[in-house]
């Protein structure tokens, strides 16, 4: 369903994989985006490639910082009037034995799959309702839902399983300002976060037999967008990954 009015849209993350064709599928139907990576060299090349200088519009910085959230928002609203969608899609994913998660690998995780949650979705959440409407949308993880003997990575399991019950709650906590909060929670997609030497290792994780692609994350994220009576769901997008045991 393609919205009627165009709507100003925040994709952290934007500047490759998942959150590039996120935002490419808002600006293809007319949208603006205001899109979020760690330097502007990077948002620069992405804004080259989706060729709608008009309608992008980059803030650099490090999405885990609340000065980062504070001028996301600041700068959207200078430059659109206000914002009514949040992607939060900044995230990595580092699978391991857990006990060789080393003291770098904790924070790394920490700060952008966590923190790069809290700050922006508060600002998110002040201003949304403010203004009594809105849609925040977060990508999760599916091993969130269900894990993988095969596949061991307990930290991002422990954060982005976190994500998923902080969808739930929130989506309670702001349901009477009109703000629907929701998630999407992707099985293995084929983007750059994965090597292409392990996607036939990686096909065998989900009985659909193959990796996603991006426009099935993208296909999920814009139904939850313009979705008004969908809130406080977790949506996976896996190939039945998350189904059970196969």
């Amino acid at each position: 369903m393609i919205s009627p009015v165009t709507r100003t849209v925040i994709v952290t993350g934007a500047s490759s994989g998942l959150g590039f064709a996120i935002a490419q599928g808002f600006l293809q139907r007319g949208d603006n985006v205001v899109g979020n990576a760690r330097t502007i060299e990077r948002l620069q090349a992405a804004a080259e490639q989706l060729d709608w200088p008009e309608n992008f519009f980059a803030v650099p910085g490090d999405i885990a910082e609340p000065a980062t959230a504070e001028r996301l928002f600041a700068q959207a609203i200078a430059r659109f009037g206000s914002v009514d969608v949040l992607i939060n899609n900044a995230g990595t994913f580092l699978p391991k034995p857990f006990t060789a998660y080393g003291t770098e690998d904790i924070d790394a995780l920490i700060a952008t799959n966590l923190k790069g949650f809290l700050y922006v979705t508060q600002e998110a959440a002040r201003h949304m309702t403010a203004q009594k409407h809105g849609r925040i949308v977060t990508i999760t993880a599916s091993i969130a839902l269900q894990s993988n003997a095969a596949a061991p990575a307990l930290l991002p399991i422990l954060i982005k399983g976190g994500l998923n019950q902080a969808t739930r709650a929130l989506a309670l906590e702001l349901a009477p300002h009109n703000v629907q909060v929701n998630a999407v929670a992707p099985g293995v997609i084929d983007t750059p976060l994965h090597n292409s030497d392990a996607h036939g290792f990686l096909s065998t994780l989900q009985p659909a037999g193959r990796l996603g692609q991006p426009q099935d994350i993208v296909d999920a994220v814009l139904y939850l967008s313009d979705a008004g009576y969908t809130t406080g769901v977790v949506l996976p997008v896996d190939g039945g990954m998350s189904t059970g045991k196969w």
